[in-house]
């Protein structure tokens, strides 16, 4: 009698439970769906066609990012309902920095063994971060790698296009010395310097409380934004992520211009305060890692001010004067 051969379930890849979580998900990648989308789901490609309205000379802009340890804090708490909104947020809000409109977005998610539950918290969370965008999840990959992560573990990676017309492009090549920063408020650590967090919070205290905090999902800016962009109100804006203000201000600026922050002109959240005392961490250093509170930072004309904020509180986005641009050469000064 000949012996069976090997299967691939065997090898720790089963392909039908990687189509009853695709299944099962479908509802979820459907909630998602936007006019300028192309077909479903299920081909090789996602598809869809560029909106006329307001992109003459259209411009693709596209960004990638991911989430960093703090899938680490998801998996010692075994809660994933969250890390897709940090995910889709790290992408987004870094597209739409230019002006750019978010259009589509893609995932990839590689675990050792697709759990079903665990993959739906996942894309859930992906799910709404889409909404919360107004883009459509037109794809992505599953792959499961048995041997390559440890049981129970997983990585995500994110991928975002938008468009923006050529002629409404934000560069930061407008920004001026008198200009000034309006910074709008994170929701705490977002997805940034969570090695070191580690490093300061045990597994236990994590587990006893702080994880919960530390799980708080990036705020994703794209509505607040885009209604500034549209009436025509900002000049630059900074995605405040890994390098803090000192690094990613900088990245909006026009040349020969530097950044004045007052680090007093707005609330720093406690959980900052916890981890500099807890670990002992210098001041510069948290500024360095860290948000510190402040999650975007848009540049705006001195008149344009008042307009900006009503509009802001109209839309219920926390945000604080927080300095102004002078002559410089590209650099931050607290």
């Amino acid at each position: 009698m000949a012996k069976s051969g090997m299967t691939y379930s065997q090898a720790g890849v089963d392909i039908a439970r990687a189509d009853r979580f695709l299944d099962k998900v479908d509802g979820l990648i459907k909630s998602t769906r936007q006019s300028w989308q192309v077909g479903g789901i299920g081909g090789f490609s996602g598809l869809f066609r560029l909106p006329r309205k307001g992109a003459d000379e259209p411009v693709l802009a596209a960004t990638t990012d991911g989430v960093g340890t703090k899938l680490l804090i998801a998996h010692l708490l075994d809660k994933h309902d969250t890390i897709g909104i940090d995910l889709v947020a790290m992408c987004v809000n870094d597209l739409i920095t230019c002006g750019a409109k978010p259009l589509i977005f893609l995932d990839y998610f590689a675990t050792g063994n697709i759990r079903e539950n665990v993959g739906y918290e996942i894309l859930k969370g992906i799910s709404e971060g889409c909404r919360q965008a107004e883009c459509a999840l037109i794809g992505g990959e599953t792959a499961e790698m048995p041997g390559l992560y440890g049981e129970g573990h997983y990585d995500l990676a994110g991928f975002a296009v938008g468009v923006v017309a050529k002629s409404k492009l934000l560069t930061g090549r407008d920004v001026r010395p008198g200009d000034i920063l309006i910074g709008l408020a994170s929701s705490g650590a977002h997805s940034n310097g969570y090695s070191l967090v580690r490093k300061v919070f045990s597994e236990d205290e994590i587990k006893s409380g702080v994880g919960k905090k530390l799980l708080t999902p990036t705020i994703i800016y794209v509505r607040p934004l885009m209604k500034l962009f549209e009436k025509g109100l900002i000049k630059s804006a900074a995605h405040i992520t890994g390098g803090g203000l000192q690094d990613n201000v900088p990245r909006s600026l026009g040349k020969r211009c530097s950044a004045v922050i007052d680090r007093g002109s707005w609330p720093v959240p406690d959980i900052f305060k916890v981890m500099q005392e807890k670990g002992g961490i210098e001041n510069a250093e948290m500024y360095h890692v860290f948000n510190m509170g402040i999650g975007m930072v848009v540049i705006l004309k001195p008149e344009n001010e008042a307009r900006t904020r009503r509009l802001l509180d109209e839309m219920k986005v926390r945000h604080f004067r927080i300095g102004q641009v002078v002559k410089g050469k590209g650099e931050v000064i607290f």
